[in-house]
């Protein structure tokens, strides 16, 4: 019988690729689906899943509150900011009232790193001197002055000192300061609720297990993650998987699923995040 095909959005980045390695290679069972990876960046995936085109998708939880009439969470697939995530580089160490009048670029307006910002500086967007560019070229853009500061998200937490850039803040080290120690919720797996809950189930296990298998097949997929590490070697591949692909992946657990919950009502609160959802998870 032939196997349903199922559209799969995920980052061209070491810990997706990390994540995937085992259902990618076909080295776990697929539940019987056929499932088709598209990579594409984090911004152009939350768009597609604002307009309901995937029917697995990486996003931002930050863009969870704008999808989640159409997806629901799945439990596990979580990049969580565990004491790390966003920062904020520029040439030269500002404060965050400096930061207030400056220019930043961004990767993206409906990223988790563009909500910390908003809630970290305390204003909107739109009171934000801002300017959106495709997460990998933030490092250029600050260096030939088009922005005065970047926000940079994804393996340019590890690399920004190559380009001659300091930190002026850690959103990651922010947000736990702020909240007991709580790991800042960046991404997590959306599947559509077009597909009846039952298959919800088994397509997570799905996941869950590729997950599973790379975690406890470190080498290889870290090796099989190396083709999407921009500028990295296996030891620094190694640690950015680390960082992003661990206990916090297999499941959010309370914590977790409370961080999603703070992070949101705080958006929610500022008028920046539309609508508040109740957490919708796939069991």
């Amino acid at each position: 019988m032939e196997k349903r095909k199922l559209t799969l959005g995920h980052s061209p980045d070491p810990d997706d690729a990390f994540m995937f390695y085992g259902l990618a290679k076909g080295l776990i069972d697929d539940g019987g689906y056929d499932f088709e990876h598209i990579l594409q960046d984090i911004q152009t995936l939350n768009e597609r899943a604002s307009r309901g085109e995937l029917d697995i998708s990486a996003i931002s939880i930050h863009a969870y509150a704008h999808v989640c009439d159409q997806y629901a969470l799945l439990p596990s697939g979580a990049s969580m900011g565990d004491g790390y995530g966003p920062m904020l580089v520029a040439r030269e160490k500002f404060s965050r009232q400096e930061i207030t009048s400056l220019r930043i670029a961004v990767p993206g307006t409906m990223t988790s790193a563009f909500l910390a910002l908003q809630l970290w500086l305390e204003r909107p967007g739109e009171r934000i001197d801002y300017t959106v560019v495709p997460f990998d070229e933030i490092f250029k853009t600050v260096n030939e002055g088009r922005a005065d500061v970047g926000l940079i998200i994804h393996e340019g937490q590890l690399t920004f000192e190559n380009e001659g850039l300091v930190c002026c803040e850690d959103f990651g080290v922010w947000w736990g300061r702020e909240n007991n120690g709580l790991p800042l919720p960046l991404g997590g797996n959306v599947i559509h609720k077009r597909i009846p809950p039952e298959e919800r189930k088994v397509i997570s296990g799905v996941l869950e297990r590729s997950i599973r298998y790379s975690l406890e097949h470190r080498a290889e997929a870290v090796e099989h993650s190396l083709q999407y590490a921009r500028d990295m070697g296996i030891d620094l591949a190694d640690k950015f998987v680390g960082m992003y692909v661990n206990d916090w992946t297999l499941d959010y657990g309370e914590a977790g699923r409370e961080s999603i919950r703070r992070f949101l009502r705080r958006g929610h609160e500022m008028g920046v995040v539309p609508k508040l959802p109740e957490l919708e998870f796939v069991e």
